[in-house]
């Protein structure tokens, strides 16, 4: 499958879990440590785990827009997606990701809400690079 690139980014990672990420444009530069869970120091800093969330509900919350904006519908300001983010071994060896989106959307009609939710799972990046490989539970709160 081919993806039209419109954007394109680079971030070094040095250290494994216990070093340092950053951008080549300087505009992210973060320390990385491993949480107690996975054997690690639970240092200060940020873990791969947190990232990947950060990112997925930010582009979770740009394709809800964009699938309202399709419909004729608005996105409250207080609109947020909170994506909470496990890992562990997976049945098949190796390690695997377990995912929930919880979507909150004030003041949108559960079924309009749900329809969005829905729609924005198949314009995600995010979402289609999980599909088939990840299971996602999106939670309308």
């Amino acid at each position: 499958m081919s993806v039209h690139v419109l954007y394109r980014t680079r971030v070094t990672a040095t250290g494994g879990r216990d070093g340092l990420a950053f951008s080549e444009n300087g505009a992210l530069r973060v320390t990385l440590t491993t949480p107690r869970e996975l054997g690690g120091s639970d240092g200060p800093g940020t873990n791969p785990e947190q990232l990947f969330a950060a990112g997925y509900a930010a582009c979770f919350l740009s394709a809800l827009k964009y699938a309202a904006s399709q419909r004729g519908l608005s996105i409250p300001d207080d609109a947020s997606v909170t994506a909470t983010v496990g890992i562990g071994p997976h049945a098949q060896g190796g390690f695997g990701l377990d995912i929930q989106l919880d979507i909150t959307l004030p003041g949108l009609a559960p079924p309009d809400a749900d329809a969005l939710a829905q729609s924005a799972h198949l314009f995600c990046a995010y979402s289609n690079a999980t599909r088939n490989n990840v299971a996602v539970r999106l939670i309308i709160t």
